[in-house]
Order: C-alpha cells, then structure tokens, then sequence
C-alpha cells in the first residue's frame, strides 16, 4: 500500500511538470476553413488577434517554376489542386505517379476583409523555396533550381513579414527537392500578427534550448559519473544517450543549429539527425540491459545493435536520397524494439521490484513521444496523409520532452536510493555507537565524509543553476537597462532595411557613447555606474515614441536608436535633444574632461535603402560618426555621410 503511494505521488509530479515542458505549445492557433481550390476565405477573420494554419488545397503546377509576374502576363495551366501539408509523393499526373524528385510551383489565393501588417511562420521545407506575397519576394531557402546541379537544398524555419490588402492577396511559392525522398511541402505554414508569430517562434527556440541545456548538463554528469565509477556502465549508456538527443533537438523543430550556421552542408546535418535515431535506439537498449542483466536477452541486445551498426553505416556512406528510402524499414524495427522494452518493463512490475514504477512511468513518456515522432516523420504522413493523422500528429520534436521525463523519473529513483542508502548509514552509526564508544572518532569521520558528500551534492546543484543562468541570458532583454539587446538589434535592422528597401522610405541609425565612463567607474564605483547606464537607458527610450522605433544597449554604454522612415534632418534634430536631455539629467561625473556632467557623444546616419548596400554599412557609417564626435571633442553630434 506504501508503495503504490509513493508511485501515485511521484506520477502526480511528473504530471504537474508536462505543461512546463511542453514550452511552445501551439494552443492558440485557431482552426479555419481550408483553402477550396485554390481559394482561402478569410474575411470573417480578424487577422491581427489570430494565429492561422494556411492549410487546404492550392493550386499546382508541376515541373514549373512560375513567379508572380508570369501569372499575370500568361494563363499557366495547372495540374490541378493539391493539399497542404503533404509530400506530392505519390501525387498522379498523366496516369503516373510522382516521385520526391522534382519541382513545383504553389499558388493560394487569400481573401480577407482587412489590411495590415502581418508575419508568415515557414516550416521546414522539402527541400528549397522561394516564397511571394503579393508580388513581393518575402523568404527563401537554399537554391530552388530544375536539377540537382542547379539546386542547393536547405532546412531553414523562419517568419517572414509582409503587407496584406484588403480583398484578393496572392501567395506564391516555388519549391525544389532532387536531394530527399519526399518533396513539397510536409508541415503547415502559420500566418498571423507578427507579435503573435514572433513569440510563438521565440517560444519554440527558448523551448529547444531549454531542452538542450537541460540534456547536455544531464548527460555530461552522468558520463563524468561513469569515468569516476568505470564499474558501472549505466551512466555511460545513459549520458549518451541524453548527449545525442540533445544534439538532436538542435536539428529539429526551428532548427536553432542552422541560425548558427546557416552555411552548414545541408547533407551532414540531415545525416547527423537521423544518425541520433538510430544509435538512440541502440544505447537505450544497452542502457536497459546494464540495469536489467537477466531480463534483456543478450541475442536481441546484440540485434538491435547490429541492426543500428548496418542503418547507421548506411547513412554514412549513402546520400539522404538514398537512406532516407530505408527510414520506414527501421522504424518498424524501432516499434518492434518498443513493444519487446515494454514487455520487459510491465513483467518487472509484476515482480514489485523497488522503483520500477517511476522508471515504467518514464519509459512510457518516451516510447509514446518517440512513436509521435516515427508517425510524423514517416511514409504515411509524408505521402498524401489522411487529415485523421496530421490531426492527431502535428510536430515532429516530442522524444527530446519524453526523454527529459525518463532522465527525471530514473534521478527520482536514484535520489531515493540515495536517501535510503543515508538512512541505513544513519543505523549503522547508531548501532557502532552501542557496540563500542571509544569509536566515536570513527564516527566523527565518517560524518565529515557526509558533510563533504552533501557539500559535493550542493556544489552540483550550483552548477546547475548557473547552467540555467546561462540559458535566461538568451532572452531578447538586456537585464540591467530593460533595453533590447544587441541579438534583437541584428534581428531588427534586417527587417527594417528591407522594408525601407521595399517601399523606398529612410531609415536613420543614431548610436551614442557615455563620455569617459571607464574614469566614471573608477571614480564613483561599478554600482554607480549601472545606475548611471539605467538613466541613460531611459532618457534614450523616452525617444522611441513610434511603434517601429528600437532602442537597443549595443554593448557596454554604447546605446543605438533604430529611427524607420526618419530622415536626415528630423534624425539630426533628435540626436541633438537626445544629447541635451542627457546632459540634463545632472549626473555628477568628475572623471570628465568636457564636462562636470556625464555627457554623451552622437554619431548619426539615414540613408534609402538600395540593393548597392546593406545594414552592416549604414553601421560602419554611423560608428564613423561616433568616432569623429569622439575625436572632435565629445558631447556633441556627427552625422556621416555629410
């Protein structure tokens, strides 16, 4: 009775813990109607509160690669209307059957009542696209081409903003793939409010790195654990596991590894994902079979592992066209392995041996988000998938969430084996002090010895929260000043440069530099000088007053202010009330040498976007106005080009 109380309370937990781990869920994106031929009724939709899936039948044009202008000059003859999301494997045209190999262009017509600015998630895509919103080239990825020389394929989730009228808005997007089994486009395109499309997408990167750090840590603990304890090969099997999904998280969902890399050979990357697959399978078994000796038979171990060497030599040394055929081969295997683990599992619970049920209770957690996974990735949701499945199964990165619920539920195990091994020593002691009192300085060590265990055990946990420190810092906030950050600043300033290119509006860049602030550190102190930065930081948001203004801590006590459709007189005129204001604020600074206030020094630049140039140029242009204010003097404003 004891026992089942303790399984219902730690079930309980890890119930209470799912939402957490569930990061980004996708609650609030709203069911429609779907596209009919080519068609997607929005104009009983308020676009700028919802989040929408543009799911249902577009217009195909197979074995054609067509832009928004080649539509209104032609009348190009389709092949008919095609489902969104599904590979076009298996697609018939002609009485033939279509393979992965190919291209295609997709057109949908959206009719909505209302204008506005609004944002489009992309998804992964099979395996190179470029995207039109009303004529206007708004997202690509890799080379989309008419053959496997001419193309150059990509995995790259990103948002996409764009303007949409009132009435008819056309979206047209090419797709190319000569490098994957299935082509086309598998997952759904998310449109709404850019607040709402970019926080669902910051969402999902905080989620995947949040599992990252998470595995990465736990499994390098335990593999630190396995060479301090050689004898015990669990932590070994265990810590590679967590390491290779980990990796994997990073190579799925937004894909966070090709923002960091985005030239990485799209080739190696689809390897390294599927090969964290298949040796997965592999380790978990040998994890199981180090703790369960006599229940995994060493035959079937030794399958599953041979069974792994053969798929993984074969993503090596074959291409994804070629490997990625024999995917649904393993994942049958990988189901069957399933059901063997769970057959083992449920006999032990029979048996009531200690723990079992919170590792049941983790294993299960990753065997039903693993077998989401196969489900999604596989044949029968790629190829002309029934809307019954793509309902039931609408992501494909769920493992990585089952198997931070397995490592919890084993370290749950292992703390109350822990606790009960402390108790025991606790009896131990109570009974050598009886035996003999003249041990009490054996007794004094062995306490020592605990104290010093307990210090280890809190020197862990510090880690950990430093680990965890690390991951906050992430965030698009700078924490001292409450300011955008410099990552949010690169995001930004693209978007801005290429909406001033589109519609052939200015855009100003002031960035300012606090007078000799190193002297004002060393005079008054570092707490002064946060505080200094925080004034500073304020009296420079008072002045982004517009929605599209961005005041941003660049770094140390360099601030910039990113000014859309701010030309060169109205940016001057602010720069120069933005250094009064500073001065004003009559912040004592003795370190000075122009002034007994703290003062700023302004570069300042704006400029029409054209193709000839690019925001990292109007940066060098306004750091060179910095520097000429600096040189001059400071506390005062230059503005480059003259």
């Amino acid at each position: 009775m004891q026992n089942s109380r303790i399984f219902r309370f730690y079930l309980a937990i890890i119930i209470l813990i799912l939402p957490f781990l569930g990061g980004c869920s996708k609650e609030f994106i709203q069911s429609v109607p779907k596209a009919k031929e080519g068609i997607l009724d929005l104009t009983q939709w308020h676009l700028e509160k919802e989040v929408i899936r543009l799911d249902g039948e577009w217009e195909f044009y197979w074995n054609q690669l067509l832009g928004p202008q080649e539509f209104k000059k032609t009348s190009s003859r389709g092949n008919g209307y095609f489902d969104i999301p599904s590979s076009w494997n298996q697609y018939i045209i002609d009485n033939k059957k279509l393979s992965g190999d190919g291209y295609a262009t997709y057109r949908l017509l959206l009719k909505t009542g209302e204008s506005g600015r609004l944002s489009i998630k992309i998804p992964r895509v099979f395996t190179a696209y470029n995207l039109w919103v009303n004529g206007e080239l708004i997202a690509t990825a890799g080379t989309v081409g008419k053959s496997r020389e001419a193309m150059t394929p990509q995995y790259l989730p990103q948002v996409a903003l764009f303007e949409l009228t009132q009435g008819e808005n056309e979206i047209v997007m090419q797709v190319a793939n000569f490098y994957h089994r299935s082509g086309g486009i598998l997952e759904s395109l998310v449109m709404g409010h850019e607040k709402l499309i970019f926080e669902l997408h910051y969402k999902s990167i905080a989620y995947e790195l949040f599992l990252f750090g998470s595995l990465m840590i736990i499994g390098t603990y335990h593999l630190a654990m396995f060479f301090f304890r050689r004898k015990s090969p669990p932590p070994l099997y265990f810590g590679l596991f967590c390491l290779l999904i980990g990796l994997r998280t990073l190579l799925v969902g937004e894909r966070f590894f090709i923002y960091i890399f985005p030239g990485f050979n799209w080739e190696v990357a689809h390897k390294i994902q599927t090969l964290t697959f298949y040796l997965g399978l592999t380790l978990i078994f040998m994890f199981f079979k180090s703790i369960f000796p006599n229940d995994f038979h060493s035959k079937i171990v030794g399958t599953v592992k041979g069974v792994g060497i053969v798929f993984g030599g074969l993503v090596l040394f074959t291409p994804a066209k070629t490997f990625t055929i024999f995917n649904p081969v393993y994942q049958i295997f990988t189901v069957l392995a399933i059901i063997y683990i769970i057959s083992i599992l449920m006999n032990k619970l029979r048996q009531k041996e200690k723990g079992i049920g919170l590792i049941i209770i983790g294993a299960l957690a990753l065997i039903i988000t693993s077998l989401n996974d196969i489900i999604f990735l596989s044949i029968w949701m790629n190829d002309q998938v029934s809307p019954l499945l793509r309902t039931l199964f609408r992501t494909g990165n769920l493992s990585a969430v089952g198997q931070l619920i397995f490592v919890f539920a084993n370290s749950l195990v292992l703390a109350q084996k822990f606790s009960n091994a402390l108790e025991q020593e606790e009896v131990m002691t109570a009974q050598l002090e009886e035996i003999n009192l003249n041990l009490d300085q054996l007794v004094i060590k062995r306490t020592e010895a605990l104290e010093k265990s307990r210090e280890k055990i809190a020197y862990q946990k510090f880690e950990l929260e430093k680990a965890n420190e690390v991951l906050q810092l992430l965030s698009l906030k700078d924490p001292l000043t409450n300011l955008w950050n410099r990552r949010h600043y690169d995001n930004t300033i693209q978007m801005e440069w290429n909406r001033g290119l589109r519609h052939k509006r200015p855009i100003s860049l002031i960035i300012l530099d606090v007078d000799y602030f190193k002297a004002f550190n060393d005079y008054y102190g570092h707490s002064a000088g946060d505080e200094c930065l925080v004034q500073v930081a304020r009296a420079i948001k008072r002045f982004s007053k517009r929605a599209s203004d961005l005041a941003v801590r660049y770094g140390g006590e360099e601030f910039i202010l990113i000014m859309p459709e701010l030309g060169k007189e109205d940016a001057l005129r602010t720069a120069l009330l933005l250094r009064e204001t500073i001065e004003k604020l009559n912040i004592p600074h003795n370190g000075s040498r122009v002034s007994a206030w703290v003062t700023v020094s302004i570069g300042v630049t704006s400029v029409v976007p054209d193709r000839d140039c690019s925001p990292k140029e109007l940066f060098l242009d306004v750091d060179k106005a910095l520097y000429q204010a600096k040189a001059a003097g400071r506390n005062q404003v230059k503005f480059i080009p003259e």
